[in-house]
């Protein structure tokens, strides 16, 4: 009978203790998740010439490692791969999009657009989320390399739908029809990103 109480009064110990694991390894499991999540302010965009660079496009991410990742699935045109959680792409200094985590973004394959003024003092988010419109003004930026103050009224998605197979991500040979700049004056653009002034 002795035995029979101990190990009765010793119970509710016991399950004090398992709940305490439980409750302990949900509370990591959660923090996982939300080590997961990113912030993303005017802080994080910068002159895009000290990103990394892979062809046209420049490539950042905080992560070296995820940095990494992202550099290769695009390097190798990676399908059916998606890009590490952090990932932004930008190929010209007024439009950029970030990869957030699964969930935050459905419609974009959790992309996150942003129309990006830029000036020698820095960024300014003008719109970000899944419906942003296009800032870049093709046709004028194919005659004289400018950048348009309105928006053509052509979402960023509607473009980077043909880059499905690729995570919504466009280049030539895959995604969105060929936009009408040669790499010159692609690469006219970049290096007008007036953040990078002072390089």
């Amino acid at each position: 009978m002795r035995r029979l109480i101990a190990f009765v009064s010793r119970l509710p110990g016991r399950l004090l203790k398992q709940s305490a694991l439980v409750t302990a390894l949900g509370f990591c499991m959660l923090c996982g998740v939300l080590a997961d999540d990113i912030a993303v302010s005017e802080q994080t965009f910068s002159c895009i010439l000290d990103w990394a660079k892979i062809r046209g496009t420049y490539i950042k991410n905080v992560d070296p490692e995820k940095l990494k990742e992202a550099m290769r699935i695009f390097r190798d045109n990676g399908s059916d791969t998606e890009y590490p959680v952090g990932t932004i792409l930008q190929l010209i200094p007024n439009e950029a999009m970030v990869k957030h985590p699964r969930g935050t973004f459905a419609k974009t394959n959790d992309w996150e657009f942003f129309a990006l003024d830029v000036s020698a003092a820095g960024t300014k988010i003008t719109d970000r989320g899944e419906n942003v419109l296009e800032v870049f003004d093709m046709d004028a930026s194919a005659a004289g390399t400018k950048m348009s103050d309105h928006p053509r009224g052509v979402t960023c998605l509607s473009c980077q739908q043909g880059g499905a197979k690729h995570d919504l991500v466009c280049e030539k040979g895959h995604g969105s029809p060929p936009i009408p700049l040669n790499d010159q004056q692609i690469a006219k653009i970049q290096a007008g990103d007036p953040r990078c002034a002072n390089k």
